[in-house]
């Protein structure tokens, strides 16, 4: 088995937006906007952030993708992290996880900042063992207001 995280690129947009589209199918509450992630917004987040593509034998098999934070000056928010249904189990998430640490240390960012869906709460701890912590004082940028709130997570990075 063979796992590669490699950086995103522009040209990456219609796969990342099939890839979050599948990977929320039967997964995600039918309200969420990634069931509809369009590849122009892609493009944008790529451009104004940036974003891994996560390759199981050169075959594409997750995503994720970080935005600045400018409100919140040195920070970066990740969204729209998934593996595809048929290879969750198997701890790949934690590959992109660890690349956007990586990469957010390497660029100096000093905090990462993450929003886990209210109807997710398992995934609240996957994120505490990588040391990110529930800030229930911040709101997640990215919400959607036709839904609730999601539980917001932040880890401070040491660079």
């Amino acid at each position: 088995m063979n796992i590669v995280v490699r950086e995103a690129r522009i040209e990456d947009a219609q796969l990342i937006a099939h890839l979050t589209r599948s990977c929320w199918a039967n997964k995600v509450a039918s309200t969420s906007s990634g069931h509809v992630e369009s590849s122009e917004r892609v493009c944008n987040d790529l451009m104004l952030g940036g974003g891994f593509v996560l390759l199981l034998d050169d075959e594409p098999v997750g995503s994720v993708r970080w935005l600045p934070l400018e409100a919140a000056g040195n920070c970066w928010e990740m969204l729209r992290m998934g593996v595809l249904p048929a290879f969750r189990g198997t701890a790949l998430s934690q590959h992109l996880l660890e690349a956007v640490i990586h990469a957010a240390q390497t660029a100096g960012i000093e905090e990462l900042r993450l929003g886990v869906r209210s109807d997710q709460p398992r995934l609240l701890d996957l994120y505490a063992a990588f040391e990110f912590a529930l800030a229930p004082e911040l709101e997640y940028s990215q919400a959607n207001p036709d839904e609730p709130a999601p539980h917001v997570m932040r880890r401070f990075l040491k660079n």
